[in-house]
């Protein structure tokens, strides 16, 4: 799944919440998944969010105009995951963001002021209205909708965010630009202790075209050519008969098709030990190439699209995908997607199995896809 400086990372229990450090927050999001996150060393230091902050005075001079301070990306670098997620919330419900200006009320006044963020030639503008009482410091958090071209970008390219504040006269009350970095649309951050985990959901896309096109080759290895899904009409047993009837067709078909392991994990930019690479399940079946964390994608895509239950499963330097085996059930079937191209579907199963029971209980890491669409984690565009 990881490359080697994931792969060294030890796992303890931790309680799973969303805040990216380095993006505005308020707090953090509900935990979206029970699960455990692998640790970090403690010489990993990851980047402190810059935090919402509710309206409040202060006790210093007064001055005879607001002050304004802007906190842009992770260090400086903004990851189309994360910013495609917070564009998805309104400005009134975000706890982080691309983009944070800070505005200090130094004036003994009632201060109103238009406030606009936009990375020039990437993003549509975003503007929000800032009214604050004398005195007042609050944190306003943008997240401007980004251009298609950026979930194309598959490389690290350099942007300018444009910050501007106006009175209700129009008149210019700040102005500045701040360079940043656009990380590729295929990188994921991790975050220390693997934090960020959920958010791999954003890359199960089960409405994809290659993804569909592979669901029509699988058909052809079921028993009367359906994959019908869950069938909730049927006995437990009759629809776990079908869920690992239905898994099998799948990896046979991908492994026809020629779908093998290839690692590629290999990014560019800051925090190179918790980011990588992840392709889409689109690019794996372009060139018929996944490494293991690709491979759980791309079938938790084929799942998804079949109304089935998918889950991501992370061991150290490992990853499996799951699916329930019929609707609500408490048990799982699990796959070593990453042996498509060299074992039977029966072997994969017993590897998964076989793996599993190598860890702890909170050595293992489960991301259920449903819970993180629940939580507002869509899959990113293409």
């Amino acid at each position: 799944m990881t490359s080697l400086r994931l792969r060294h990372l030890g796992f303890a229990a931790l309680t799973l919440a969303l805040t990216v450090p380095g993006f505005a927050a308020e707090r953090p999001d509900p935990v979206i998944v029970a699960s455990t996150m692998p640790v970090v060393p403690d010489s990993i230091a990851e980047p402190e969010p810059a935090r919402r902050t509710t309206a409040r005075r202060t006790t210093q001079v007064r001055g005879t105009s607001p002050t304004f301070e802007v906190n842009a990306g992770i260090d400086g670098e903004i990851f189309p995951v994360f910013a495609n997620y917070a564009s998805l919330q309104r400005p009134s419900e975000r706890k982080w963001g691309v983009v944070s200006v800070t505005v200090k009320n130094s004036t003994d006044a009632l201060l109103r002021t238009r406030l606009s963020v936009q990375v020039l030639g990437w993003s549509d503008q975003e503007i929000q209205i800032a009214e604050m009482a004398a005195g007042d410091v609050r944190t306003y958090i943008f997240a401007p909708t980004f251009l298609p071209r950026l979930y194309k970008n598959k490389e690290i390219a350099g942007a300018t965010v444009m910050i501007t504040a106006s009175g209700d006269n129009g008149e210019l009350l700040y102005s500045t630009t701040t360079p940043v970095r656009l990380r590729s649309a295929e990188d994921m951050y991790w975050g220390s202790k693997f934090r960020y985990a959920p958010f791999i959901a954003s890359w199960v896309t089960p409405h994809d075209e290659r993804v569909e096109k592979a669901l029509a080759r699988a058909k052809e290895f079921m028993p009367g050519r359906r994959l019908p899904g869950y069938e909730t009409w049927k006995s437990a047993d009759e629809q776990e008969k079908s869920t690992m009837l239905q898994a099998r067709a799948i990896y046979r078909a991908l492994q026809a098709q020629g779908v093998s392991y290839v690692k590629s994990s290999l990014t560019f930019g800051k925090h190179q030990n918790v980011s990588q690479r992840v392709r889409t399940p689109s690019a794996s079946l372009a060139v018929n190439s996944a490494n293991c964390i690709d491979a759980v994608l791309l079938f938790a895509s084929l799942f998804e699209n079949l109304d089935m239950q998918p889950v991501v499963v992370l061991v150290p330097g490992h990853a499996y995908v799951g699916v329930k085996v019929f609707r609500d059930a408490d048990r799982y079937l699990y796959v070593d997607v990453a042996l498509t191209g060299r074992a039977t579907f029966e072997d994969a199963v017993r590897s998964a199995e076989k793996g599993l029971r190598k860890y702890r209980a909170r050595d293992i890491t489960r991301v259920s896809v449903a819970a993180a669409r629940e939580s507002g984690i869509f899959p990113m565009p293409e």
